[in-house]
């Protein structure tokens, strides 16, 4: 089920890992932002917009990642856009990106993941400005919605996940640093944060994850134990734990 979290942006949530896919509301039609997981919330999530009676214009990928770069036939044979870096990694990757939804979620098309654009230097039909930065994935991009007081995160600033690194990149910490000044700057006027896993922040919850994830990338810099909620044992319990082993294992 779609939730409205601001005017002409919706957030769908589906189990697996707490993605959200995200509904903004452009010139025209509907984006649609790392849609997902499974056949069955693809399916679901078509429902959904289908309600909103408002056709599909595009789809964004926020970074090259199999878990955002699914796509249904039911939206449309519309343009899907990412930054030039993450167009080009999914196409490089494509194959084990489709091996590892086939591993992962069931009822995924798989002939349509990680076909995508090169976003045009106007934006083309995504509304807002594209935030890109090369932390956790090559090409990741957040999408500001600043009329909106909205920012789209991508797989940063999550409440459930930890920062991930990408370990195959050199300076990933200082990678990290920037990407936090970015988003940073772009969510000083923003009410409403949107991560790709876990619950939306809102009001005073933005800043709190931009501190809780520089607290993390700092006791990293200084080799030392990070201080985050997410590492405790009480969280760790019940499902938590096979999450981040599965969001580890997306991002591999």
């Amino acid at each position: 089920m779609l939730t409205e979290v601001a005017d002409g942006v919706w957030v769908r949530q589906s189990e697996w890992v707490w993605s959200n896919a995200v509904v903004v509301r452009g010139e025209g039609g509907l984006v649609l932002v790392d849609p997902g997981i499974d056949g069955a919330d693809l399916s679901e999530l078509a429902d959904d917009v289908d309600r909103l009676g408002v056709p599909v214009i595009a789809g964004f990928s926020t970074h090259p990642h199999w878990d955002h770069l699914l796509w249904h036939s039911r939206y449309g044979d519309v343009p899907r856009y990412a930054t030039l870096g993450c167009t080009t990694v999914a196409a490089e990757a494509r194959e084990r990106a489709q091996a590892m939804a086939a591993e992962s979620a069931e009822g995924v098309p798989l002939e349509l993941i990680g076909l995508l654009s090169p976003l045009p230097a106007d934006g083309g039909p995504i509304p807002g400005e594209i935030v890109e930065h090369q932390a956790h994935a090559i090409g990741h991009a957040a999408v500001l919605l600043a009329d909106r007081g909205v920012l789209i995160a991508g797989d940063m600033l999550s409440d459930v996940l930890i920062p991930l690194l990408d370990a195959r990149r050199p300076d990933q910490v200082s990678a990290y640093e920037t990407a936090l000044d970015r988003l940073a700057e772009a969510a000083r006027d923003v009410n409403i944060l949107i991560p790709g896993h876990g619950a939306v922040a809102k009001g005073p919850e933005v800043a709190a994850r931009l501190n809780a994830d520089r607290a993390y990338i700092n006791a990293l810099r200084q080799g030392e134990d990070p201080p985050d909620p997410r590492l405790s044992q009480d969280w760790l319990a019940g499902p938590h734990q096979s999450n981040l082993n599965q969001a580890r294992h997306s991002s591999e």
